[in-house]
């Protein structure tokens, strides 16, 4: 599948740079198998969790899930219900996926539901909250590898915003947008190096609406592995 251009991602850069701190995540994991979806739920006051796809729960373009993310997936939807976990991706359930092809393919696959919609990612707020009929964005967890669009979408609307690295490298990230690539690097990088400006930023989260904060309710695990 090839992707078109993300118009709303480009349109959004101007709200980004005027308040930079739309890139910064709440919490941030090397991958979904890290968060503690029973805190995210009982402390936290999210209802529903929206995953990327890409790099996020599968390889680029990959139908099946990653091992490194396939325990994360299965808490979620554990703890919420496979009925509250949901993949907005900027690939499957597109106009860049005729008749939803690949959607219901991984659908199929990974037991939850594939967000139909037209604009992408940071855009579709819409088809989110109706998929789900939640009212308030604050009840959601926007999960993914992109800050440009999958953290600055959760934080333009107030969701809480979970940030993993991608799952893939070497051949096995052969398959990714190259265009995604680099901007997904260059994104990291402004963000974790070791430079002032990302220091400045970590320190610069967004207030969520009802996450008291890591200091009080980490959403971490140690290792990943299965939560009570």
């Amino acid at each position: 599948m090839v992707q078109s251009l993300n118009t709303k991602a480009l349109l959004t850069l101007a709200s980004v740079i005027r308040r930079p701190s739309l890139l910064v995540p709440h919490v941030s994991l090397d991958n979904v198998s890290q968060l503690n979806y029973s805190a995210l739920k009982e402390s936290c006051g999210v209802r529903a969790v929206v995953f990327d796809k890409d790099n996020t729960l599968t390889a680029p373009y990959g139908m099946e899930i990653h091992p490194d993310a396939s325990r994360g997936l299965e808490d979620a939807k554990s703890v919420f219900g496979s009925a509250n976990v949901a993949i907005m991706s900027n690939s499957a359930g597109t106009l860049d996926d005729p008749e939803y092809e690949d959607a219901i393919r991984i659908e199929e696959a990974l037991g939850i539901a594939v967000i139909r919609h037209n604009e992408k990612k940071p855009g579709g707020l819409d088809e989110v909250l109706g998929h789900f009929q939640i009212d308030d964005p604050a009840q959601l967890c926007m999960v993914g590898d992109r800050l440009l669009t999958d953290i600055v979408f959760g934080n333009l609307y107030g969701m809480l915003t979970v940030h993993t690295l991608p799952l893939c490298s070497g051949e096995e990230n052969s398959q990714d947008n190259k265009v995604a690539s680099v901007l997904r690097t260059v994104e990291n990088k402004g963000l974790y190096g070791s430079w002032f400006g990302g220091r400045y930023l970590l320190n610069k989260k967004l207030e969520h609406k009802f996450w008291p904060g890591d200091s009080e309710c980490p959403l971490k695990t140690s290792d990943g592995t299965q939560q009570s």
